[in-house]
């Protein structure tokens, strides 16, 4: 099963959701991979983003360039998980049949809220952002683990 993490422009939420999902999901076949709707090219992984990354999760993501999202990465994932609602509106208008495969994260694990964009916060705001992501994905992975998948 392939994940797909989207935001806006690939230095903050969905790369660290990608880190972090794949370094504390253990489901053989799973992976995840992350994009933006509308990176800036050249632009790599916030400076926040990847010490939060770095200290947590001991993974080195400070030179990781910004993925723009494609049509194809849309057709190769199973689940695409947006940070936010409005970027569900997004992929969805834009590649509709694929609506079916596309959520805001929160949306699947059944939470209330979006995920706040740290992007020019402090480390504190950062901090905010990536415990909403690790306890969102804890909850996505134990989705995952009580269907069987």
């Amino acid at each position: 099963m392939k994940i797909l993490f989207v935001c806006t422009g690939n230095t903050c939420r969905s790369c660290m959701a990608e880190a972090i999902f794949n370094k504390l999901c253990n489901i053989e076949g799973i992976s995840a991979s992350s994009a933006g709707l509308s990176i800036v090219s050249g632009s790599i992984t916030s400076k926040n983003s990847a010490l939060l990354v770095k200290q947590n999760l001991n993974l080195g993501l400070e030179n990781r360039k910004a993925v723009q999202l494609t049509k194809d990465m849309i057709e190769e994932a199973d689940l695409i998980l947006t940070m936010t609602s409005s970027m569900v509106s997004i992929i969805k208008e834009k590649f509709n049949e694929y609506e079916a495969s596309v959520y805001s994260l929160n949306e699947y694990v059944s939470l209330g809220k979006d995920i706040t964009d740290p992007y020019g916060g402090n480390i504190s705001v950062y901090t905010d952002t990536f415990n909403d992501l690790k306890d969102s994905i804890e909850l996505l992975i134990k989705k995952f683990e009580d269907k069987g998948i």
